[in-house]
């Protein structure tokens, strides 16, 4: 299958009321796209870094009560899981689309990446593109964008990496659900690519 792109119908899932009748939108809407996604991209993913990526779909399985927020697509190099391992993100809010690299609190490589990204944070702030965005909590929507980090942004997730148990990073891109390019599934596969290109020097720092 060809990755056809988003439609406004797949970000409209997050206002379905209600754990299964949400669960089943997902499953319905969202779901397959990212599967192909995941498949689409993963021997992309396998290049770039030079180990055989695994995707993972998220399947939201420990839910009970509150249906799910946002939904994504990871991979990673172990066929087990991602969150354990720096890896990438594509997946969706209500309001946008990401596409990112990401350690999450599960992650045991934080202290490596704090210490080397602490090491070249003159690089890494010379190669992100400034309107990129940063985020220390996947499970919030907020972000700051690379041009606004200041330098007491920079110490405090470098100490935290280093320090935090539960300390988180993430770092790439929001498109806006109404962005045409989502639309497009090629333009937005090499969009997407790119992007990981882009903070391809993270997930090497984080080894």
């Amino acid at each position: 299958m060809v990755f056809e792109g988003f439609t406004k119908k797949d970000f409209d899932v997050f206002k379905v009321e209600g754990l299964e009748p949400r669960m089943d939108a997902l499953k319905a809407e969202v779901r397959p796209k990212l599967e192909t996604l995941g498949q689409q991209l993963a021997p992309y993913l396998s290049g770039l870094v030079g180990d055989e990526m695994f995707y993972h779909v998220a399947k939201h399985a420990r839910r009970t009560v509150n249906p799910p927020d946002d939904t994504w697509v990871a991979w990673a190099a172990d066929k087990r899981g991602y969150k354990k391992h720096p890896h990438f993100q594509v997946g969706m809010w209500s309001t946008h689309l990401f596409a990112w690299f990401a350690v999450i609190y599960e992650c045991e490589n934080k202290p490596v990446l704090g210490k080397n990204l602490e090491k070249e944070l003159d690089t890494i702030r010379n190669a992100i593109p400034g309107d990129f965005v940063w985020s220390t909590d996947h499970t919030q929507p907020d972000v700051t964008r690379h041009r606004d980090m200041t330098d007491d942004d920079w110490a405090r997730v470098i100490h935290r990496l280093q320090n935090v148990k539960k300390a988180e990073l993430l770092c790439g891109i929001h498109i806006n659900r109404d962005d045409q390019i989502l639309e497009n599934g090629e333009k937005l596969v090499e969009k997407i690519e790119q992007t990981f290109e882009t903070v391809m020097p993270l997930y090497r720092l984080s080894f």
